[in-house]
Formats: structure tokens, C-alpha cells, sequence
């Protein structure tokens, strides 16, 4: 469940550094933990529905319509791990493995979580292979995609300023 304390508001001339978005990693349960080079997509819209009131034609007022959330793609170095590739060709053979997946982002340390958002009951719904290059010089990234049902996100407390 999210976290409902407030933070405290901001001070006037205390500088505040927003976190680096380099620091993260995952966990998957049941399936891998680990780091992953890059995180797209995360994000929830509630779209609205438009209706005008009986007899009054010049109002458009709107109610929130069913929330819906963005597939995640997490993309990743290819290794000799075949755990993703396991999770989704489960799904692909018609048995969906829900799994809950936390994204845990760091502090500059990248010793304390700063945020947590948990995409729960999650299930791979799309990958792509590392493009091949004979060429290229770079290394070979995978990318997956996770549907889920519901977002959390957790705030961690936080530090107070120092004089």
C-alpha cells in the first residue's frame, strides 16, 4: 500500500537535488532480481468521460473513466539467463504467471531505496532480441514488457535538511 505521510514543505533556500535515474534496480518475484539497464514507460492516465447535465446544454463536466496503466519495457544486457525468456514463453503456451515486480530507485549511494513502484500481478505481453550487428562494437540489449493490474507506489521518509 502507498505510503500516505506527507512530505515536509519545501524551505526557501534549501537546495533540494532531485535523485539520479541511473540508480534502480529490479525484483521480480519468483522470476530474476537484478539490474537492468533502462525502464520505459511507467505511468498511469485516467481518461475522462464527458457529459452534459439534462437541460443544461452550454455545461461539459467530466467524471474519471477506468484507469489504465502503460506496459513497462525493461531492457536488459543478454546473458546466459534464460529466466525472462522462461516467464514469457509461459504466457506464449497460454499459462500467465503473475508476478509481482518492484522498481526500486536509489540514492546517489545506491545503498537506501528512495521510491518503489510495484506493478502487481504483472506478465510478460511483449519482447524484442537485441539487434545483431557484425559491425557493431556494443552489447547485445534485450527489452520486455510487462502488463499488470495495479500500481503502488511507495515513498520513503525523507531526510531532513542539515544546516
Amino acid at each position: 500500500m502507498a505510503d500516505t505521510t506527507a512530505a515536509p514543505p519545501a524551505t526557501p533556500g534549501v537546495l533540494v537535488d532531485p535523485y539520479r535515474a541511473y540508480n534502480f534496480k529490479l525484483s521480480i518475484q519468483g522470476v530474476v532480481q537484478g539490474h537492468f539497464t533502462r525502464v520505459e514507460r511507467l505511468g498511469v492516465r485516467v481518461p475522462r468521460i464527458l457529459y452534459r447535465e439534462a437541460g443544461d446544454h452550454a455545461t461539459v463536466r467530466s467524471i474519471p473513466g477506468p484507469v489504465e496503466y502503460a506496459t513497462v519495457t525493461l531492457k536488459y544486457g543478454l546473458t546466459s539467463s534464460t529466466e525472462l525468456i522462461d516467464w514469457l514463453f509461459q504466457v506464449v503456451g497460454g499459462q500467465i504467471q503473475r508476478q509481482n515486480v518492484s522498481i526500486l530507485l536509489l540514492d546517489d549511494a545506491g545503498a537506501t531505496t528512495v521510491r518503489e513502484w510495484r506493478l502487481i500481478d504483472a506478465w510478460p505481453c511483449e519482447w524484442y532480441g537485441a539487434p545483431l550487428d557484425a559491425l557493431g562494437q556494443e552489447i547485445a540489449i534485450e527489452a520486455i514488457s510487462l502488463a499488470y493490474d495495479r500500481l503502488e507506489i511507495e515513498h520513503a521518509a525523507p531526510s531532513s535538511p542539515t544546516p
